[in-house]
């Protein structure tokens, strides 16, 4: 029997979808994928149904280069409402306690916030997608039980205080991936002595991408636009190329024979390349060529080809 062929276009970038409130990331993705008619699909990493903002999805050969958003720093702009504790630590929680705001100014705030910046000690909630002994958190959770989580070491690279506004305030987050942002408001209210639970969560940046460089793009552009004729090319403008994911890295330019043996998977040497850490590998003609890692005696090994 033949083997069978995915149904749909071959179509390859990177789009940037403005992640409406009340999708999965997993809707958010189907339906981008119908709207593209796209073979393969895949997205960077989740975002709560009630969280917006960006949400990379990848399409055709990026998919092979998704881990690596994945993987990337976030950044999020997030409101916390103090003084009210729910069982999700956000919005669509059971409240759980309701104390008062009090004595909580912008300098209490600054100095609860100093505590957060740089590497501390995160615990997993509850209604997250950790698994404990092969099954979801958020699953346990609905079921009312609460199991013992191990501490997770993350990074808060900034921790801006935007707005106060009591009962609410604003802040900007920038960190590594895996951190709970809902974790980290409900821990600030904690320190402020009153409580808190997120109440509005954007994410604004993946990697390299960031709401400064490129608008992200909405479902309803993405529908007008396949209402159109020759709706194609119009949804495909839209597409960053799969290299772009990547662009903090270093690019590597190989000659011809170079190219043809790290295709084959062998390392070989480039002169002038960088000493360490991973690349990004483009041919004479300036085709990306996938990633590579720079080995110890300098030479530069493939890691994931297109």
């Amino acid at each position: 029997m033949g083997r069978r062929h995915p149904i749909g276009r071959n179509v390859t970038g990177i789009l940037l979808l403005d992640k409406p409130i009340g999708l999965t990331s997993n809707d958010a993705l189907q339906r981008v994928k119908r709207i593209y008619r796209a073979a393969k699909a895949g997205h960077t990493g989740s975002l709560d149904p009630l969280a917006t903002g960006l949400l990379p999805i990848c399409l055709g050969a990026a998919t092979k280069f998704s881990a690596y958003l994945l993987d990337a720093d976030k950044r999020y702009r997030v409101r916390v409402h103090l003084g009210v504790t729910t069982s999700t630590a956000d919005a669509e929680g059971d409240v759980l306690e309701r104390r008062p705001v009090t004595g909580v100014d912008a300098q209490r705030i600054e100095q609860v916030l100093s505590r957060f910046r740089g590497e501390i000690d995160q615990l997993p909630p509850m209604y997250s997608a950790v698994k404990h002994g092969g099954e979801r958190l958020y699953k346990l959770a609905r079921q009312g039980l609460e199991v013992e989580r191990q501490p997770r070491r993350i990074q808060i690279f900034a921790l801006i205080l935007r707005a106060v506004e009591l009962p609410e305030i604003e802040l900007d987050v920038y960190c590594t991936k895996g951190t709970y942002v809902r974790t980290l408001a409900e821990d600030i209210g904690r320190e402020l002595g009153c409580g808190g639970h997120v109440s509005a969560l954007r994410r604004t940046g993946v990697g390299p991408f960031d709401e400064t460089g490129i608008a992200f793009v909405t479902l309803e552009r993405l529908r007008e636009l396949a209402d159109q004729d020759a709706a194609a090319p119009k949804l495909d403008a839209l597409l960053l190329p799969l290299e772009s994911a990547l662009g903090h890295w270093p690019a590597v330019r190989l000659s011809a024979d170079a190219a043809f043996y790290l295709q084959q998977g062998q390392a070989v040497l480039v002169p002038q390349a960088p000493t360490q850490g991973l690349v990004r590998l483009f041919d004479v003609s300036q085709r990306f060529l996938g990633v590579g890692e720079i080995l110890d005696d300098g030479r530069v090994q493939p890691k994931r080809l297109i």
